[in-house]
């Protein structure tokens, strides 16, 4: 009899790993639940699966069959079973709508698997159908696929089927994504033209340092070989040699460096420090602040005002939270929720939610609106977020602009510099002669 492993959650979100004998993986989800927890995976061991190998050929042939001989799939390791948002939140809004309109979720599951151009969402569409058709809930088979459906999605789809409100929970989840996505175009939109300039300073002053300057260095040396150059210019002219003459340790430093930057902070402290910087920086840290406080909110609202509860949803928003600083503010309020205390407090006592948001959601906790004080605070930051994102944008144009004008001004200063002092000394001689004469 196969053994299958499974991840799954207790009645205070805490998660359970283990591994259970069952004939089915059906079976599988069937032992968890009657053992008081929601499963999340359950995936087959791998030497069930290594004696299970020799039986997929049959299936393999069927589903060549109708595909065809000379469709080939190519799996790249560590892109494959991963879908954009973009796709996603068409799927969702989609499925919303025709689960809205009467259609059986079945039925519509299919019906999108048929026009879905992705060939990886297809797929999984395909599992969904399967894993219904064979009796499990649409949430036990979202949670199969963790790589495209997280936590918040499965938990608020369990959420909905719990409550017999499935397509007000997909329309929701629909909405939560398209703002998601609406403000992180909006902060790229605004850091490409900062990042722009950036690149093509850099690409200027590389051409100004190894091609340009070395020409004037050899016309200098030519005109003026018993005349001391400027100070500024022989600075200049040094940073020049010093760039092309080093130019691949210098990649290969810049290389080390970013390589070491991303090992940091990927390590847990490493994660803090950057995650704090950008919430300190001026200019940047203001956005990425708005930003991380309207997620909170407006996750923690969505998944709350969908059923889920509200230790299972602080568990959520924490894996979700996208900023390690905002993460274990919630995980103070988790503990704090836990115990039977209020939520305002711990936030109040992170330092990290302004003094509006923390009263917003004591009002909310005394009147019993929490869900939608919480939603009413993201849409509000929403609006904050477009402006400060249009602010920093309007203060890193200028700033950009004088950067790269103070950057070519002074390498064509320090290539003047010796003309002018060549002029002044022809001058003078020319002066002295007329005088003598």
């Amino acid at each position: 009899m196969p053994k299958y492993s499974y991840v799954a959650l207790d009645a205070h979100g805490k998660e359970t790993k283990g591994v259970i004998e069952v004939a089915s993986q059906n079976e599988a989800i069937g032992r968890v639940k009657d053992m008081g927890l929601f499963p999340t995976k359950i995936t087959e061991t791998e030497k069930a699966a290594a004696k299970a190998a020799g039986k997929k050929p049959k299936a393999a042939r069927k589903a060549g069959g109708k595909k065809g001989a000379l469709d080939i799939q190519i799996k790249i390791p560590g892109l494959s079973g991963r879908i954009k948002p973009k796709v996603l939140t068409t799927f969702t809004r989609q499925l919303a709508t025709l689960v809205d309109a009467g259609l059986p979720l079945l039925r519509g599951l299919r019906v999108l698997e048929k026009q879905e151009r992705n060939a990886t969402l297809r797929g999984i569409l395909d599992d969904l159908s399967l894993a219904i058709e064979g009796g499990s809930t649409f949430s036990e088979a979202l949670a199969q696929h963790p790589k495209v459906f997280n936590r918040l999605f499965v938990n608020m789809v369990k959420a909905g089927e719990l409550g017999g409100v499935l397509e007000v929970v997909l329309k929701r989840l629909a909405e939560f994504s398209e703002k998601a996505q609406k403000i992180k175009g909006k902060i790229k939109a605004a850091m490409f033209y900062p990042i722009a300039v950036l690149i093509v300073a850099s690409g200027i002053m590389v051409l100004l340092m190894t091609f340009v300057i070395p020409r004037f260095k050899e016309v200098f040396a030519g005109m003026m070989p018993g005349n001391e150059l400027p100070k500024f210019t022989q600075i200049v002219m040094g940073i020049s040699d010093i760039i092309k003459s080093h130019f691949l340790v210098a990649a290969g430093c810049l290389a080390a460096f970013i390589v070491l930057f991303l090992i940091f902070i990927r390590t847990k402290f490493g994660r803090w420090v950057w995650d704090k910087f950008k919430l300190k920086v001026p200019i940047i840290g203001p956005v990425v602040s708005k930003v991380s406080i309207a997620r909170f909110t407006r996750t923690l609202g969505t998944l709350v005002s969908s059923g889920v509860p509200i230790l299972q949803a602080l568990t959520i928003v924490k894996e979700t939270a996208g900023n390690v600083v905002i993460a274990n503010a919630v995980g103070e309020v988790h503990e704090s929720v836990k115990e039977g205390e209020t939520i305002t407090a711990p936030l109040e006592g992170s330092g990290v939610f302004p003094p509006m948001v923390v009263s917003m959601v004591d009002v909310g906790e005394q009147t019993g609106a929490l869900p939608e004080m919480l939603l009413r605070i993201a849409d509000n930051y929403d609006e904050e977020v477009d402006n400060a994102v249009a602010s920093m944008t309007s203060l890193l144009e200028p700033v950009m602009i004088v950067f790269l004008a103070v950057i070519v001004g002074s390498i064509v200063i320090a290539m003047f510099l010796p003309l002018i002092k060549m002029i002044s000394v022809m001058s003078g001689q020319g002066g002295g002669g007329g005088a003598g004469d």
